[in-house]
């Protein structure tokens, strides 16, 4: 592993949204032991709720979820440190996803407030130029609080250049786009797939072998897995309970594990991973861990690591995984970060 490789990028609420943090945190990573030896904040910029990297070259890119959404690029030394070197307005407000193309030519965005995903054209260093493309969804689900409008959560693009699957949580949708890589701009594929009305969709996890996906439903607490056909079409096989804890559950992250035999699932206000194994069509639940928090935001997977941000107990809490059953065991202390959103490995 290279020393970038083992570095780790943290992002995070700022005061600007009511968080403790500065910016970017960075650490680095033992990737033997899996423990986390904190650097800092090596960027200080606004609300970086979520992070990712450029497939090729050393750039970070961060949203800052504002009310004037906008999108941070960064140049990533060895040691971990950043520089600035571009800012883009999303024209969608608070900015809660983003990822990169397979091919490192084009930046998603997922605007919450503004209900929209945005799309930036990256250039051979891989800096954003002008937006080239600003989708806005339309609707409303049953829940008044929550999906009073369209709210988009997730943009995931497919690794072999498949459609673009952009997660709603306002509209109970993941709608399918293709990319128009001449001019950057998303062409609709097909009709969108709706779910239950008020599961609030927030993120979907892809299996490695491209034939299937899982939906994690921040609003009903679900898991619903899904075929994914040749042509991007999905098909849904069932759904499943995110967690077995009573009490208020708020799924967030979802995520296979390397291997491709077991799917993780963040679930807030009870505080726990839950594992399933994912070797049927249904995801059958293995075990359910405590975070040692009460509010596991995002969660990221590293060899047989599993390194979990909560939000609101102001730490990194790293467990190792079991290769054989899957499950998590917490090591060591947790490492104090504030307010942390995001864990870029």
């Amino acid at each position: 592993m290279t020393a970038q490789g083992e570095i780790v990028h943290i992002g995070g609420y700022t005061a600007e949204t009511g968080g403790r943090g500065e910016g970017i945190v960075a650490a680095r990573r033992d990737p033997d032991s899996g423990a986390l030896t904190p650097l800092g904040t090596v960027a200080v910029t606004p609300a970086p709720s979520f992070l990712a990297r450029h497939p090729r070259l050393p750039v970070l890119y961060a949203v800052n979820e504002l009310t004037d959404g906008a999108i941070s690029a960064f140049r990533v030394a060895p040691d971990g440190s950043l520089t600035a070197f571009a800012t883009r307005p999303t024209g969608g407000a608070e900015p809660c996803h983003l990822a990169v193309a397979a091919d490192g030519g084009h930046l998603f965005v997922a605007n919450y407030g503004g209900g929209s995903v945005t799309v930036f054209p990256l250039d051979g260093q891989g800096a954003p130029g002008e937006r080239s493309d600003l989708v806005r969804h339309e609707g409303h689900g049953p829940d008044p609080d929550r999906q009073d409008a369209a709210h988009a959560h997730m943009v995931n693009p497919d690794r072999d250049g498949g459609p673009l699957l952009a997660v709603d949580l306002g509209t109970d949708s993941v709608y399918r786009y293709d990319l128009d890589a001449a001019t950057g701009r998303l062409v609709p594929r097909g009709p969108r797939v709706r779910t239950a009305a008020g599961a609030g969709p927030r993120h979907l996890a892809r299996h490695p072998d491209g034939r299937r996906c899982w939906l994690v439903g921040e609003l009903d607490g679900s898991v619903v897995a899904y075929e994914v056909t040749a042509d991007g079409a999905l098909h849904q096989h069932g759904r499943v309970e995110a967690s077995e804890r009573s009490g208020h559950v708020q799924p967030s992250e979802i995520a296979v594990g390397p291997d491709g035999r077991f799917l993780y699932v963040a679930n807030r206000g009870v505080g726990t991973i839950a594992v399933f194994a994912i070797d049927g069509v249904l995801p059958v639940h293995v075990a359910e861990v405590d975070t040692g928090g009460e509010w596991p935001r995002h969660f990221a997977l590293g060899g047989s690591h599993l390194y979990v941000a909560d939000e609101r107990a102001d730490m990194i809490r790293v467990f190792g995984i079991d290769p054989a059953t899957g499950v998590p065991t917490p090591l060591g202390e947790p490492v104090v970060v504030p307010s942390p959103t995001c864990v870029l490995l």
